[in-house]
C-alpha cells in the first residue's frame, strides 16, 4: 500500500543501541514493533494525531481541475426536460463516475486498512432490507452501496428507459437515498485515500466530480446540509478557488489540468 515508508534511521538507531547498552534481542524488536504500530493506522480506524491533516484541503490540490466548465450550466433543469428524466439521467452518470474513482483505489481500501466506514470523524452504519445496523468495513460498506445502486437504476420500474413508461411515486426518495450513500463514498475516499489519489494523479478528477455532484445535490435539493457538513472546508475551498478562476478569466475555458 502506498504511504510513507517506515525510517531505517529509527531501526539502525535501536539496534545500535542494544549492542552498546545490553538490551536483549527481544527487548529491541519489542522497541522497533511499538515504533512500527505508531505509524500505522489504529485498530478503531482512526489515524494517529500526526496523520490528521487533511491533504486535500492543501491549496496545490484544491486548485486542480480537468475543466473549466462553469457546472451551474450543467445542473440546471433544461426547460424541454422533465425533471425525473433529468435526475435519473445525472444520477447515473454520478454512480459510474464515483463508481470508477472508487475503483481506482479500491486495492488500498481493505478490511484491514479501512475497518470502519470513516469519513473524518463521521462513522456509517449499512441498514439492511429489514432495517437492522450493520457496523461494517469499508470495503463491505462500499460494496453494499454499490450492488444497490447497480440495482436500482437498472431496473425498470425504478429507471424505466422505455417511452411511455412512469417513474414511480417513490423515485425522488430513492433518488435521495442513492445520493446520500454516493456522498458517503466520496468523503471516505477524500478523508482516507486522498494520498493514493494524488500519488495516481486523479484529485483534479475528484475535485472536477465532487464539485459537480454538490452543485446537483444543492440545486435540487436532494441532501439535508447536515449530511454533507463533514466536507463543507473543502466544499467551501474548491468554489473560492472556481471564484478565483472566473474572476482571474483573461480568455475562454480550458480543457485541461490546471498547473499547480
Amino acid at each position: 500500500m502506498l504511504g510513507d515508508p517506515t525510517p531505517l534511521s529509527a531501526d539502525r538507531t535501536l539496534l545500535v543501541a542494544g549492542n552498546k547498552s545490553g538490551f536483549t534481542c527481544k527487548m529491541v524488536l519489542q522497541a522497533v514493533g511499538r515504533v512500527l504500530r505508531k505509524s500505522k493506522t489504529k485498530p478503531n480506524g482512526k489515524k494517529p494525531v500526526s496523520e490528521e491533516k487533511k491533504l486535500y484541503l492543501e491549496p496545490e490540490y484544491t486548485r486542480v481541475r480537468v475543466t473549466d466548465f462553469e457546472f451551474k450550466q450543467l445542473v440546471t433543469l433544461p426547460q424541454e426536460i422533465d425533471l425525473n428524466e433529468w435526475l435519473a439521467s445525472n444520477i447515473t452518470t454520478f454512480f459510474n463516475h464515483i463508481n470508477l474513482q472508487y475503483s481506482t483505489i479500491s486495492e488500498f481500501c481493505t478490511a484491514e486498512t479501512c475497518q470502519t466506514m470513516a469519513a473524518c470523524n463521521t462513522q456509517y452504519y449499512w441498514y439492511d432490507e429489514r432495517g437492522k445496523k450493520i457496523k461494517c468495513t469499508a470495503p463491505q460498506y462500499i460494496d453494499f452501496v454499490m450492488s444497490s445502486v447497480q440495482k436500482l437504476v437498472t431496473d425498470e420500474d425504478v429507471f424505466p428507459t422505455k417511452y411511455g413508461r412512469e417513474f414511480p411515486s417513490s423515485f425522488e426518495s430513492l433518488v435521495k437515498k442513492i445520493c446520500r450513500y454516493l456522498f458517503h463514498v466520496i468523503a471516505h475516499i477524500y478523508s482516507a485515500h486522498f494520498k493514493e489519489i494524488v500519488a495516481l494523479e486523479l484529485h483534479g478528477h475528484l475535485n472536477t466530480l465532487f464539485s459537480h455532484f454538490l452543485l446537483f445535490i444543492r440545486e435540487f435539493n436532494l441532501l439535508d446540509t447536515k449530511e454533507t457538513a463533514i466536507l463543507d472546508d473543502l466544499s467551501e475551498m474548491l468554489f473560492t478557488e472556481d471564484s478565483r478562476e472566473a474572476e482571474g478569466a483573461t480568455g475562454g475555458a480550458q480543457n485541461h489540468v490546471k498547473e499547480r
